[in-house]
């Protein structure tokens, strides 16, 4: 398993993976991680905002308001980092195979957004690989589990991992995969559970010695490298030693230390709240799904924060069941992506049908911000819907739109996926152009919009990216 972590050390070298990892915290600054976070982020999104709090590396805008990380005194795009751990992952694989990789199968958070969908496209056009599917992990875990046991199963898979969580409801039948709903939080993940005992200790040392060590980034990364170990020793043991040696010192010079024993019951303590966050996200997609805990027949665990007791427990009591040991929760995923990648193939026995659902409302804005809904969430794809739109004002000679991915009414609460603008419009009084906007969803959930003038028949297509704030 390669982690998706990207750093420049000090003599300028690009490290990817376990290196990366290796020199975390001795240089917090250049060293990048939960990228996924950030992926097809507009700079001036809530969540940018969220991550300038929480990571050491530095983040600038773009000269189009996207995202610049500044690693190693150069700046870096984040489709350029995500390409360079791509090129890692397919370096890896070419190796143990033997020939060349140049097709690829991707996984993405079921809550990917369609501009992030689009993002992980361009790293891949970046180092040349070419993107052919890109599925869902959730999915890509129920496949794992499902195929060639001629199966006719509810299935539940809630995949928390280290930076996000997903839940998905996917109906197997044999070699069909439906998902019936889904939903998620980029922002909940085993990262929020290392930080929630991260803010412990980091309080806990302030009231001891009245000393702040959040300013210290070698500090912090210490702290940060012991949390994620200690919260892992913790799920096969009730207590684990939390030992940060010569952390700081005092003004007279005297080194201080951090040491305690963390116990697996305050760490339930400080996550609870996180789990039950997962908890109201999986009830709202069971209810969106119409389904009874008690109908369902097998519950999925992906990801390694799922080896937590605390959070096999909770499902356990809502589910009224184990879950299965049927995957490995960080293998799954990409077991099934290489399922799937085989059932694409021209010579292959194995044919697979995925009918996937949108994972967020897809719409546009109305006069006073409102937001109309063309697609809800959990709707099928593909799927493609005609709007009917005019002119509001004599003499207009173009209709601009513009597009949001989200649930809430108000659309400076969603994400903001582009403009779509159609000119050439015979000017005229208001309302009497007629135009038939299609937005169209493919399999991987990406937003082609096409436009045609019902007077002159003039069209117009386009992936929504034609300009993006």
């Amino acid at each position: 398993i390669i982690p998706s972590i990207f750093a420049i050390d000090d003599k300028g070298n690009e490290l990817i993976g376990h290196e990366a990892k290796r020199q975390w915290q001795l240089n917090p600054r250049n060293t990048v991680y939960a990228a996924k976070r950030l992926v097809g982020r507009s700079y001036s999104s809530d969540v940018v905002e969220l991550m300038k709090k929480t990571v050491a590396y530095e983040l600038k805008p773009g000269e189009r308001n996207d995202v610049l990380l500044d690693i190693g005194h150069k700046h870096f795009r984040l489709a350029e980092i995500s390409a360079k751990i791509l090129n890692k992952i397919r370096v890896v694989a070419q190796d143990y195979l033997g020939e060349k990789v140049t097709r690829a199968v991707v996984t993405v958070p079921a809550y990917f957004t369609d501009r992030q969908r689009q993002a992980v496209k361009d790293a891949g056009k970046m180092i040349h690989l070419e993107v052919v599917r890109i599925i869902n992990e959730p999915t890509a875990a129920a496949l794992a589990y499902g195929i060639g046991k001629n199966l006719h199963e509810t299935v539940v898979i809630y995949d928390l991992g280290g930076g996000t969580f997903d839940v998905s409801i996917i109906e197997i039948r044999d070699r069909v995969f439906e998902v019936k709903a889904t939903g998620g939080d980029i922002f909940l993940g085993g990262l929020d559970f290392d930080q929630a005992m991260i803010e412990f200790v980091l309080r806990d040392f302030a009231d001891n010695h009245g000393i702040d060590l959040s300013a210290d980034p070698v500090a912090m990364q210490r702290i940060k490298d012991l949390a994620e170990r200690v919260k892992i020793d913790l799920s096969s043991r009730e207590q684990a030693p939390f030992s940060v040696p010569f952390v700081t010192m005092t003004p007279q010079g005297q080194p201080l230390n951090i040491d305690f024993n963390f116990t697996r019951a305050l760490l339930e303590e400080i996550t609870g709240g996180l789990i039950d966050r997962t908890v109201d996200i999986l009830m709202r997609v069971m209810n969106d799904a119409s389904l009874d805990p008690k109908k369902v027949d097998e519950l999925l665990l992906v990801g390694g924060q799922t080896r937590m007791p605390a959070v096999q427990k909770r499902l356990t009591e809502i589910f009224g069941k184990t879950p299965s040991k049927g995957v490995h929760p960080d293998e799954a995923v990409a077991i099934g992506a290489a399922l799937y990648a085989n059932s694409l193939e021209d010579n292959t026995n194995l044919r697979l049908q995925l009918l996937d659902v949108i994972p967020m409302a897809i719409g546009l804005e109305k006069a006073g911000g409102s937001f109309h809904t063309v697609f809800p969430r959990n709707a099928p794809i593909p799927n493609a819907r005609a709007v009917a739109a005019t002119t509001s004002y004599d003499g207009q000679a173009e209709v601009a739109m513009r597009i949001f991915q989200g649930d809430n009414p108000n659309v400076s609460h969603n994400e903001l996926l582009g403009d779509f603008l159609f000119s050439g419009l015979k000017p005229g009084p208001a309302g009497k152009a007629r135009l038939e906007i299609t937005f169209d969803v493919n399999i991987e959930g990406i937003l082609t919009m096409s436009a045609r003038d019902l007077e002159t028949g003039k069209q117009m297509k386009t992936t929504v990216r034609v300009t993006q704030h």
